[in-house]
């Protein structure tokens, strides 16, 4: 049977609830879809995105509108799920598989809540707490709650859903999940308020050890505001350490670049302002950050390392990356080769030692 998009029952849930009930703003809007089929969304034009799951895109506002559905556990693992889209389910069975209360509660589109999992108590007690013991079922949970005690700071989580936690991790459950899904969890905590909530949460339950063991210890670390990328290239690692890290979260190299920079040239960029005895120092630095012929990188890490009044220290390094491109060798050098390549990197030196020392 036909039916209209404004015959759809359709309910926001989730974090748009959440964070309105909150008095946040929510860069997402999902919705629940109860009653319909596959074949009616299609109709109406919806683009389905899910593979796994029956995920859609509205034709006009492109937000997501999902079946409501009903999942078994059938595997291991973030996947093993078997999935009931059918027009049987309900909107309280659709909220019963979600993770945390606060994320099980829905409007339809009078304004009106429903909440039949007691979310909006929690929410006004600030305790993140699951919805029921389905929760152990999807391992990836233990590091979305790890991500919302660091996006809600004065959030603490409930003991019963802290000792779930700490059995999925003794289970080793968390050693099933993909290197991609655990590195979205920890970069959005990243670039929350309180990034060092992750850290506290995951070692109270042991989840670190799995994904992330040069990570343990850092409950107390206290982050600068900036970016995840910034945030991250502030982690206390040794080289090796980080080296270790990042491939096993197989990090983006936009992450893993800033700090390996940052551990390599931090030292001599932040003894500004230079001396001239410090001239082959910042010339190599330069050298190894290729800033003669991209300022990229030389400008990421400027930013970490100057976040607040760093004009004078950037118009600098300007003032030095146009002069040193513009050395060159007197004509009739008659260099080449390695030869050519030392001399101009002499002459360079020397301009900054000159540059450094007006």
């Amino acid at each position: 049977m036909s039916v209209s998009l404004e015959q759809l029952q359709c309910y926001l849930v989730g974090g748009a609830v959440r964070d309105e009930l909150l008095g946040r703003g929510s860069p997402d809007r999902d919705w629940v879809v109860v009653g319909s089929t596959q074949a009616q969304l299609l109709a109406l034009d919806f683009v389905q995105v899910g593979k796994d799951f029956p995920v859609f895109l509205h034709p006009e506002s492109k937000e997501e509108y999902a079946l409501a559905r009903t999942e078994r556990k059938r595997g291991s693992g973030h996947r093993g799920f078997e999935v009931d889209a059918s027009p049987d389910v309900t909107l309280e069975q659709d909220l019963a598989r979600r993770d945390l209360t606060v994320n099980a509660i829905a409007k339809d589109r009078n304004g009106q809540l429903i909440d039949p999992y007691r979310g909006q108590q929690d929410l006004r007690d600030r305790v993140l707490r699951h919805v029921s013991e389905a929760f152990v079922e999807d391992p990836l949970r233990v590091f979305r709650v790890a991500r919302f005690a660091a996006q809600l700071p004065d959030f603490e989580v409930a003991q019963p859903t802290q000792e779930l936690m700490r059995q999925m991790a003794q289970n080793k459950e968390l050693e099933t999940l993909s290197p991609e899904r655990v590195w979205q969890e920890f970069a959005k905590a990243l670039a929350a308020p309180k990034p060092e909530r992750w850290f506290q949460v995951l070692e109270a339950c042991g989840g670190l050890q799995a994904w992330q063991p040069e990570l343990q210890g850092l409950q107390s670390h206290e982050f600068m505001p900036g970016t995840g990328a910034q945030r991250f290239a502030q982690l206390p690692l040794s080289a090796a350490e980080l080296e270790q890290l990042t491939k096993r979260l197989r990090a983006p190299k936009s992450y893993t670049q800033l700090a390996a920079d940052h551990m390599q040239f931090r030292e001599v960029l932040e003894s500004y302002p230079w001396h001239s005895d410090q001239a082959e120092a910042v010339y190599g630095a330069f050298n190894d950050l290729q800033a003669l012929h991209d300022s990229a990188r030389l400008e990421r890490l400027a930013k970490l390392l100057w976040p607040q009044g760093s004009q004078r220290q950037w118009q600098q390094l300007i003032e030095m990356q146009q002069g040193l491109r513009g050395v060159e060798l007197p004509s009739g050098h008659g260099l080449t080769g390695k030869a050519y390549g030392e001399a101009l990197q002499s002459a360079r030196i020397a301009w900054l030692r000159a540059y450094f020392a007006r």
